[in-house]
């Protein structure tokens, strides 16, 4: 246990559950857009959903797609943030039959998207991202990660993470879900320390990979 478990995260609001932890959800499905927002939906399932209002849980989730930090003074003003940017509509009665505080966020851009993330707030700010798009994933955000949609072919495991290897990258956390033998899959791959754009171009280069999204830690 560290110090941040014990006294919690640098924020603005009443509850590191339903306020950091929903910032750095919507911070998370920002960053797998790749772009500025232009249209957001919010699904809220359990206590997210009866108490979002009283906790700001709304609000904080603006922020984050907005890309404010949990710290941040304006994330009690990013509805009228929001309406300068972008388009919300929030649904309040989702069940996901999944973690009681639970989002589900899809997201547009100008030129890009959907994308959409269902996320958990855990405690303590911290979050569990559990699918991407539909797809099964696993990460925190609090690692360095790479999210790779790729064929499932042979050898584009081993292409990816010889690449990784060779620039002197840790990983911590793998894991792999895929749809049907040879149809689409996803890594998810948490690592120690940070890397540039420049490697994570090069994965996405790879032969049988659609698309590599690099997440700084949050």
């Amino acid at each position: 246990m560290n110090a941040f478990d014990i006294i919690g995260p640098v924020m603005i609001g009443p509850s590191s559950s339903h306020t950091a932890g929903a910032v750095r959800i919507g911070r998370a499905a920002r960053a797998l857009l790749g772009t500025e927002p232009v249209r957001a939906e919010i699904g809220l399932h359990g206590s997210f959903a009866r108490t979002y209002k009283g906790h700001g849980t709304d609000k904080a989730l603006i922020a984050g797609i907005l890309g404010l930090a949990p710290d941040d003074e304006r994330i009690r003003f990013s509805p009228a943030l929001a309406r300068q940017a972008m388009a919300e509509h929030i649904k309040s009665s989702l069940n996901f039959g999944a973690h009681p505080n639970t989002a589900l966020l899809t997201l547009w851009g100008a030129a890009a998207g959907p994308v959409s993330v269902q996320a958990a707030s855990v405690g303590g700010g911290s979050i569990l991202v559990s699918r991407v798009n539909g797809m099964e994933v696993q990460f925190s955000g609090q690692y360095t990660t790479l999210i790779v949609l790729h064929k499932d072919a042979p050898g584009t495991i081993a292409a990816v993470t010889e690449l990784l290897a060779a620039a002197g990258v840790n990983i911590c956390n793998f894991r792999l879900a895929r749809r049907q033998k040879g149809g689409a899959a996803v890594m998810t791959i948490e690592t120690d320390g940070s890397f540039g754009a420049e490697l994570n171009r090069a994965i996405g280069r790879l032969p049988n990979v659609l698309s590599s999204t690099l997440l700084p830690r949050m």
